[in-house]
């Protein structure tokens, strides 16, 4: 090994030994004319020998000292002189630089700064090349400058043994950091191209479905989107076979953008499908003729791998638009997710219908065969994406679960879900009474409860006048609904005029500063020891039982052990 790491360092010299190198490094820098010249001979002999391998840093002092021995002696004008200084600092900068280029450009003040050369010698060279001409005082200066720079870091460091090129190549932990850099834009031109790639072909595959669907009679259009590919489209949708086993994320991530997974108006208008507008956005689903429209691409790359990083894209889009969680792309997004949800759905009933039935039902379906979807990990991911439509595809996802919890334990779920997202479950099916009957968690359900009070007590023909004059009892009226409908609770409606900004948050005016005023009237003391023990499993009462517990008596709050152990439960679960 230390064989191969002597031949390594080992290269071809100009000069003829140590010696000769010594004596033109001290002529150099002697100041003396003659012996200058004399160097410089040797130099340009240097040069002649190994003009391909020559040191930039030789070939760099010898051209600064030129111009030093040309300048003593007064041969040339002040504008030679500028123009031979120009050219020696503009040759030094970029020589000295030019190795640490790597295939993108980086500034030049930044490469100097690494190699400890002063930003005014940088500058300096920008000024001679692009701007005005500096004058003959700084670049003197500069030729100074450059030269115990040159002297410091490259010829006093040849003395403890024979000199290297070291200003020719570049250092392992320079050459590592350039690899690195072209490593990361050679990757990031890649993905650009792949990704260009991804949308020509989803582009062309829109154009040929688009022409399928011209081309067709009025009665045929919607057939001819999920008839068997015809040989153009096959070769089609092997190129994006193809693609989706190189990178099929990237191919999920262009699908999920606007115009292809997620259409535009102008889209749904040349199909005849309606907008999400005019659909449920409490239970989504993508329309049936733009579903046949990618139908047989989505069939083409149906695979369990496929559908897990589908799913998973998808909600991670839902979660990333909870911002905007009523838009037209939350609403495509979701109704993507309940897609395939549905198509992995196992129904009791479905066992029992024939295979006419069987074919019709799976005819726009993504896949037929059941795929093991990972649960836990969908029902988080969902809950972490709460949208208008979750309560949908959480109890989607629990009626396909292998092994659910138990019933109680999902309809609390799923009405939690209803109340976080402020959406009603069943409302056509819900009795008025029994509506009317539920209990108040939200502002908004309480608005909700006025609104319908209002509008039953709505009178069926009402004149302008009429609505002028209810208009000048409307606050009046909104007081009191408010009143009657907090009735009997702890809360109450405040009608003053209070300047909230000076209250803290959880203070009310009047309140006291005694922590007692806090306590109830009535209430009781019972030690653990004489709570009684209800018989019953913990895993069939792992919920929040007191979300939809009915209010208690007046004579006071009673909270028992097995109260507070369940609602701790039920907020681990959710």
């Amino acid at each position: 090994m230390k064989k191969k790491g002597s031949e390594k360092k080992r290269h071809v010299v100009p000069w003829l030994n140590k010696a000769e190198w010594d004596q033109v490094r001290d002529y150099l820098y002697s100041m003396d004319s003659s012996l200058q010249r004399f160097a410089l001979d040797r130099i340009s002999a240097w040069r002649a020998r190994c003009a391909n391998s020559f040191p930039v840093a030789v070939d760099c002092t010898a051209d600064l000292v030129r111009c030093q021995v040309r300048d003593r002696s007064g041969q040339l004008t002040g504008d030679d002189l500028i123009l031979m200084y120009g050219t020696a600092l503009v040759r030094f900068v970029n020589l000295i630089t030019e190795r640490q280029q790597g295939r993108t450009a980086r500034p030049l003040r930044r490469l100097a700064g690494n190699l400890n050369i002063p930003e005014w010698v940088v500058d300096l060279r920008h000024e001679i090349t692009h701007r005005k001409r500096p004058s003959l005082k700084w670049c003197r200066k500069g030729c100074k400058v450059v030269l115990e720079w040159l002297q410091q870091e490259f010829w006093s460091r040849q003395l403890g043994g024979a000199p290297d090129d070291r200003w020719d190549l570049q250092s392992d932990g320079e050459d590592e950091d350039v690899k690195r850099q072209e490593d990361e834009v050679v990757a990031r031109q890649k993905e650009v191209d792949a990704y260009r790639k991804a949308r020509e072909l989803l582009i062309s595959y829109e154009k040929d479905q688009y022409q399928a669907f011209d081309d067709g009679s009025p009665e045929d259009k919607e057939k001819s989107l999920w008839q068997a590919p015809l040989a153009d489209m096959s070769w089609l949708l092997g190129e994006i076979k193809q693609f989706a086993l190189e990178s099929s994320e990237l191919l999920i991530d262009v699908l999920l953008e606007d115009g292809f997974l997620v259409p535009t108006m102008e889209q749904l208008e040349t199909l005849g499908c309606a907008t999400s507008d005019s659909a449920s956005p409490t239970e989504p689903r993508v329309p049936q003729t733009f579903l046949r429209f990618w139908l047989p691409l989505l069939k083409m790359l149906n695979s369990p791998s496929f559908i897990h990083l589908f799913l998973e894209k998808l909600f991670v889009e839902q979660k990333l638009l909870s911002k905007e969680p009523d838009g037209h792309r939350c609403f495509y997004i979701s109704a993507w997710i309940s897609e395939v949800l549905l198509c992995n759905n196992n129904k009791f009933e479905y066992h029992f219908e024939t295979k006419l039935q069987k074919k019709a039902r799976t005819k726009d379906r993504i896949f037929i065969n059941r795929i093991q979807l990972r649960w836990q990990q969908r029902l988080s991911a969902c809950l972490d994406a709460p949208c208008i439509s979750t309560p949908h595809l959480i109890q989607l996802i629990l009626d396909d679960m292998e092994h659910p919890p138990p019933q109680e334990t999902r309809e609390k779920l799923v009405q939690l879900c209803s109340i976080y997202t402020q959406t009603e479950r069943s409302e056509a099916s819900t009795p008025l009474q029994q509506k009317q009957q539920q209990p108040i968690y939200t502002v908004e359900m309480l608005l909700d409860k006025m609104q319908h009070s209002r509008q039953d007590a709505r009178p069926l023909h009402s004149s302008p006048m009429d609505s002028e004059r209810s208009e000048e009892r409307k606050w009046a009226d909104v007081q009191a609904e408010r009143a009657l409908a907090l009735r009997g609770s702890p809360w109450q409606v405040c009608t003053d005029n209070v300047s909230w900004k000076n209250y803290a948050i959880g203070k009310v005016p009047g309140q006291s500063d005694d922590p007692s005023c806090l306590m109830v009237d009535n209430y009781s003391i019972m030690t653990v020891l004489d709570q009684p023990v209800e018989l019953e499993s913990s895993a069939t009462r792992s919920s929040i039982s007191r979300a939809s517990a009915p209010a208690r008596p007046a004579e006071g709050l009673r909270w028992s052990n097995s109260d507070l152990n369940r609602l701790k439960c039920g907020l681990k679960l959710f």
